[in-house]
């Protein structure tokens, strides 16, 4: 079974509507998909009602789970926590904060606001994260993703280094803008041993990890 908890649809930057998204990836072996489209406070609200639907509606007929959810993207740092909640009350399942990948001009502050934040699950390609956020994260019970995306993959064995020695946890994930970069089991297998982490710890990362988390989504 494959777990992915970032993707993107044509709601954002996506190619895809999101059922044909689920469908795609349904085809593909993935057991769970969350739909995390970027937002900010305008599009909020009528991304998730739109994503709401569709998870419901295909999680009902198909054998994948999907999961409603946003990528806040590129949003004030001194916001995030308040956008993160109003994420929570408008339905998101899961909330995904877009990290300080070193490809794109993220605010500085961003990785720790998020990791600072109740509301927030999903870290997403931290880039150069600190020793002290990584601390936060597994404090904070919140995941480090290990990014299957070109560019934001760039850091993703700083990312396991520095996060293994604070116990945080990792999830690997797709980021997937368009079919060709949905996970495949062998690929998802090959970005964790590439990103560092040994054989021994590749049930963990992506099983064990993808279970708990379910699990806190689940209540």
């Amino acid at each position: 079974m494959i777990y992915d908890f970032h993707s993107h649809t044509f709601l954002s930057d996506g190619a895809l509507s999101p059922v044909e998204l689920v469908r795609r990836a349904a085809s593909k072996g993935y057991g769970v998909i969350a739909l995390t489209d970027h937002v900010g406070p305008g599009n909020l609200g009528e991304v998730l009602r739109q994503i709401l639907a569709d998870c419901a509606l295909v999680s009902k007929y198909w054998g994948i789970q999907a999961i409603p959810g946003v990528e806040l993207t590129h949003v004030p740092v001194a916001a995030i926590a308040e956008l993160a909640a109003a994420a929570r009350r408008g339905g998101a399942r899961l909330v995904v904060i877009h990290g300080e990948t070193i490809i794109e001009p993220v605010e500085p502050g961003t990785n720790r606001a998020a990791l600072e934040c109740p509301h927030v699950d999903i870290l997403a390609h931290p880039g150069l994260i600190t020793p002290e956020e990584a601390a936060l994260a597994a404090l904070n019970d919140i995941y480090l993703e290990i990014s299957g995306r070109p560019g934001h993959s760039f850091t993703n064995g700083h990312v396991v280094q520095v996060g293994r020695v604070a116990g945080a946890r990792f999830l690997v994930n797709s980021d997937a803008h368009e079919p060709r970069d949905l996970l495949t089991e062998e690929f998802a297998r090959n970005v964790a041993l590439g990103a560092g982490l040994g054989p021994e710890e590749l049930a963990g990362v992506l099983i064990g990890n993808p279970q708990e988390l379910l699990r806190k989504i689940r209540g």
